[in-house]
């Protein structure tokens, strides 16, 4: 299954002065810790989706083994139909902004895979325990739980597997100041 990254955001709530895919945690941009977790799993090829927002992102993947795909930047699910439109699903799909990523929790979300789309989530108290935001917040079965920016993309009419994980690696999503100072202690 292929893999793609997620890296045409502008970044605005995170007013770093670098693109939010090159912001660096634990002195590596995020990008590149999202790419060697994808490099580590069991994925078959890379394609990082950029926009008119990132052309340093661009510029950086030059060095990667990933294929580019250039989306307009109107947007995250916009962006991803125009990639899904290059690659066919089932894919993984991951968000730049997770750079506490490891190819165990990505081979996990792979192995959850069963026809249908699946997201993976984290209980919303496993984010707030470890001081980071949460954007948004679904009930699964009484629980509280946060999507990951991690999931598996199936066919248009898939139904949906809801994958709960209690991994810091999945949920430390930077979309803020704050954000990122936890993901440098626990990239540490």
């Amino acid at each position: 299954m292929d893999a793609l990254v997620m890296c045409g955001g502008e970044g605005t709530r995170l007013a770093a002065d670098a693109e939010k895919p090159l912001f660096e945690v634990g002195g590596r941009p995020m990008l590149g810790r999202v790419l060697d977790a994808l490099d580590g799993a069991a994925v078959d090829a890379v394609h990082a989706v950029t926009s008119p927002a990132t052309p340093d992102t661009l510029a950086y993947l030059d060095d990667r083994d990933a294929t580019v795909i250039e989306g307009r930047g109107e947007g995250y699910v916009a962006d991803l139909r125009r990639a899904l439109a290059t690659v066919s699903p089932p894919v993984v799909t991951v968000v730049a902004d997770l750079p506490l990523l490891a190819p165990a929790v990505v081979d996990d979300a792979l192995a959850a895979y069963d026809g249908r789309n699946v997201t993976v989530c984290v209980p919303t108290r496993l984010k707030e325990s470890l001081g980071v935001s949460t954007e948004t917040v679904r009930d699964e079965g009484g629980e509280q739980l946060s999507p990951t920016g991690l999931n598996v993309v199936a066919a248009d009419d898939a139904d949906e597997r809801v994958e709960r994980v209690w991994d810091a690696r999945a949920a430390v999503n930077v979309n803020y100041a704050d954000d990122a100072a936890t993901a440098e202690v626990l990239a540490g």
